[in-house]
């Protein structure tokens, strides 16, 4: 028997319990899977300042004690929870269908689309995102890991990206790795703000067609694009080239 009020102190006594018995160790894998699901449903809509250990019990169908079991403080599941958003937001998968893309520029578009309408598809998980991104300011531990993420991100277009380059050379020919990877992955995310902004309106048909004609400008455009650097004032200025 345990006094009222002592849910937390039996959960973990009911823990010990059954920690020998087959298969404990997957079902708690599993236990903490659903409790970090309910967290997202309740943050991706009603938002971070609304999550609470008694809504997400009550969206896992768990006892209050039981999701302190597993996360001991509010904190932590909310680490746990944006630990959960970086790895199913930021993993780069590239299907069998666009690997089978013979030319390197076209492989690479593919990508680009199937990961617009794959973000652009969850407005919530991109506003949970954003909201992290501000509350880093509190919490200083946040900001490596995510950090981390976008950069392993955008890593990981660098393969495709590489043949590309090879592939057209004349055509990229003032283009670097790291510049086409990460405009690559400024359009993806852009896509995905404005999917946030106005979820109803928003045409990823139309943002596609406006960025190939804004690229095949710069495309079009006689030598390399002018050099830019700040002057004392730190405004973007265009550097002066030497004589």
């Amino acid at each position: 028997q345990f006094p009222p009020g002592c849910i937390l102190l039996r959960e973990r006594v009911s823990f010990a319990l059954r920690s020998n018995m087959p298969g404990q160790r997957a079902a708690e894998a599993i236990r903490r899977e659903q409790i970090i699901k309910a967290a997202y449903h309740v943050a991706s809509r009603k938002g971070l300042a609304q999550l609470t250990v008694r809504e997400v019990a009550s969206r896992a169908r768990l006892s209050a004690g039981l999701v302190l079991f597993h996360f001991q403080s509010k904190d932590q599941l909310t680490v746990a929870l944006l630990d959960w958003l970086l790895g199913t937001t930021t993993l780069l998968h590239i299907s069998a269908d666009i690997e089978r893309i013979g030319d390197p520029l076209d492989r690479l578009l593919a990508l680009l689309r199937q990961e617009m309408d794959r973000l652009a598809g969850e407005p919530h998980r991109i506003r949970l995102f954003f909201e992290y991104w501000v509350l880093w300011g509190r919490h200083p531990e946040m900001g490596p890991k995510m950090r981390s993420a976008l950069a392993r991100y955008r890593e990981a277009f660098r393969p495709m990206v590489q043949e590309v380059l090879a592939a057209e050379r004349e055509r990229f020919a003032h283009v670097t790795v790291d510049g086409l990877a990460a405009l690559s992955v400024s359009f993806i995310k852009g896509c995905a703000v404005q999917s946030m902004i106005d979820p109803e309106h928003f045409n990823i048909q139309h943002y596609l067609a406006a960025a190939e004609a804004l690229i095949g400008q710069f495309m079009a455009s006689s030598g390399p694009l002018p050099a830019i650097g700040r002057n004392r004032q730190g405004l973007f200025v265009k550097a002066k080239r030497s004589p």
